[in-house]
């Protein structure tokens, strides 16, 4: 029996007993990519080919290269916001942290 077979098998068990006794150790989605990707390096080539088509695709067409910038930049405003927004939640928790310290600390 080679080394394939014994891996699907093995596999195969381990998903049975998991449905029997209730556990999930099967990794994500994406768990198993990499050993695919060894098991199979023409479909690795292939999903090179694809990734790398869709990539010239959307450089070459300047209407949806514009929409991935502008989306780009959507998002990274929407993040840069969110951040300056946490910054100021922290400053305004220290601000009432340095409040009720001094509150506490006056023996007025």
């Amino acid at each position: 029996m080679s080394k394939k077979n014994k891996g699907k098998k093995a596999r195969k068990a381990a998903r049975r007993a998991n449905a029997v006794n209730g556990t999930n150790t099967t990794p994500g989605l994406f768990g198993n990519l990499g050993t695919w990707l060894r098991e199979h390096p023409s479909e690795q080539f292939l999903i090179g080919a694809a990734v790398g088509a869709a990539a010239v695709y959307v450089l070459s067409n300047e209407e949806l290269r514009g929409k991935v910038l502008k989306g780009g930049i959507a998002l990274y405003s929407s993040l840069a916001g969110g951040f300056a927004e946490l910054r100021e939640q922290v400053a305004d928790l220290k601000a009432e942290a340095e409040a009720e310290k001094a509150l506490t600390d006056d023996p007025a």
